[in-house]
């Protein structure tokens, strides 16, 4: 999928929630997935509003519910429909750490290395695009913990070339949750038979950190 289909297919405006569930409940049944509900989309006056009751929340619809998600988060498909059943609306979250890790990279810097990636043959997991213009690429368990010392062997620091990881205690935001007002996460690569092995972060470090390099050294010369 090209940058630009991914932005228009971030326009859709309108989240069905029978898709919420379904998605939710072929995570956990065909990967083996935990899932967890986070918040939802309210109409309040004739705009949308976060479930959470914060009229400026910054990712309306897109974060957890309450500060005890990751335990309420289950693999269970039966488990995983009666959560959804009771509130369709409900955004789906996927506790990183367990079943995978994540590789995080800006949109622009994340096309320009899976486009590497896929010429050069490499193992690749599923990836997605999140409404806030980042790409994160599902790795083995464990990336969180040595993404940086991996980054720093090949001469930059992660943190200046905005390349992260999410491991223990924090998630990702599954399609097809939409986000108030910026658009909906996507698959950039779906969950797929052939994908179900994911690869070590070390086999993708090389061709993420040089797009994250070159990606910030072109944002440093752009005229202010």
């Amino acid at each position: 999928m090209t940058e630009a289909g991914v932005k228009e297919a971030a326009k859709v405006p309108r989240q069905r929630e029978g898709h919420l569930l379904d998605a939710a409940v072929r995570y956990a049944e065909e990967r083996h997935w935990d899932v967890c509900p986070g918040t939802w989309l309210e109409a309040v006056e004739g705009a949308e509003r976060c479930s959470c009751g914060d009229a400026a929340c910054a990712f309306p619809g897109g974060h957890p519910a309450g500060a005890d998600w990751a335990g309420r988060a289950t693999g269970s498909g039966a488990a995983a429909r009666r959560m959804w059943s009771r509130q369709p609306k409900a955004s789906i979250l996927l506790p990183t750490g367990h079943a995978f890790d994540t590789i995080d990279v800006p949109e622009s810097a994340g096309f320009m290395a899976l486009a590497r990636m896929e010429r050069m043959g490499l193992p690749l997991g599923p990836a997605t695009h999140s409404p806030d213009r980042r790409i994160h690429f599902f790795v083995l368990p464990g990336a969180a913990g040595k993404v940086a010392g991996l980054v720093r062997k090949l001469g930059w620091q992660a943190e200046a070339i905005d390349l992260t990881a999410r491991g223990d205690g924090t998630y990702v935001m599954a399609p097809p949750t939409r986000i108030g007002g910026y658009g909906t996460v996507q698959w950039v690569r779906r969950p797929t038979a052939a994908n179900r092995w994911l690869p070590d972060a070390e086999e993708l470090m090389s061709p993420l950190a040089y797009a994250c390099a070159r990606e910030a050294a072109d944002a440093r010369d752009r005229p202010r």
